[in-house]
């Protein structure tokens, strides 16, 4: 699964979700999330009704940027907090967030169209995709690979 939405109230932004299956690095996803390697939230799609779901809680997270009154540190975090039910934070994370052992993430971008942030770097870290076959061919041709030859490895 693969959409991308404007906002309704700020149109200048849009939100792309990716679903990931059969992921095999949640561990590592995560932790350059943590590290701000990865400009996107990552969340646990097994806890979630609707994709509609994530885009109310992008739009209010994106609301309360603008106006200054966030209670996480980051955009993506404020994401993944709207969408529990409670106003606790480190739960809203165990319930909502990727963890370590998941097989499927469901990845958030939040992107301002006057500064377009390039998916492929997502794309190769959860394919892990090196820099020397992107010199060998192109990105698709390295997922395309990945995809086709999972059962044999």
């Amino acid at each position: 699964m693969h959409s991308t939405h404007d906002l309704e109230l700020f149109p200048q932004y849009n939100v792309t979700q990716m679903l990931f299956k059969d992921v095999r690095n949640a561990a590592e996803l995560r932790q350059c999330a943590v590290e701000g390697k990865i400009k996107g939230g990552l969340i646990n799609p097994t806890m979630l009704v609707n994709p509609f779901q994530v885009l109310v809680a992008a739009n209010k997270a994106v609301s309360l940027q603008k106006m200054g009154k966030m209670k996480t540190r980051s955009l993506f975090s404020e994401i993944i907090f709207n969408l529990s039910p409670t106003n606790n934070i480190s739960e809203a994370f165990k319930r909502f967030g990727s963890s370590d052992g998941d097989d499927s993430v469901l990845v958030v971008l939040v992107q301002d169209k006057d500064e377009p942030q390039l998916l492929s770097d997502i794309t190769a870290r959860l394919y892990k995709i090196t820099p020397q076959e992107e010199k060998c061919g192109t990105l698709l041709d390295a997922v395309v690979c990945r995809m086709a030859t999972k059962d044999v490895m």
